[in-house]
């Protein structure tokens, strides 16, 4: 199994409102954490330089943006509290006729292990992304 992670989706909503999600505080403070019984706050200061904080209860997630190009691409370093060296996050946002295309690419984990424990954490985080961007599911 690789360190890295590939997931791709179409999301039946315009690449303004699923990039928003992916860069306003309030609207991340909604899906960002793949369990949701958790206190979820959100810092976000989204510009190349930029830093964010994602506590998840008693996790914390915080990096660095490194590319921002609305609406299209966001780039960010991905650095727990509890754990070693950062790896990288970047989301592409492309038009389609259904919608919004997202590949997202989490790259430079530790192991197959924990590249493994970050997919399914980002398979939960994206089921609740699609309900709050897509008309009607939210």
């Amino acid at each position: 199994m690789s360190t890295d992670i590939r997931i791709e989706r179409v999301l039946k909503a315009t690449i303004d409102r699923v990039y928003a999600a992916w860069t306003e505080p309030g609207l991340l403070t909604r899906w960002y954490c793949p369990n949701p019984s958790l206190d979820l706050q959100v810092e976000a200061d989204v510009r190349v330089g930029g830093e964010y904080v994602v506590t998840m209860g008693p996790y914390v997630v915080r990096g660095r943006y490194t590319v921002v190009d609305a609406p299209k691409l966001l780039e960010f370093t991905w650095q727990w509290d509890h754990e070693g060296e950062p790896s990288q996050v970047r989301v592409e946002l492309t038009e389609v006729a259904d919608g919004t295309r997202m590949l997202l690419r989490h790259t430079g984990l530790s192991s197959p292990e924990d590249a493994g424990g970050h997919l399914e954490g980002w398979e939960l985080q994206l089921s609740r992304l699609t309900e709050l961007v897509v008309p009607g599911k939210s």
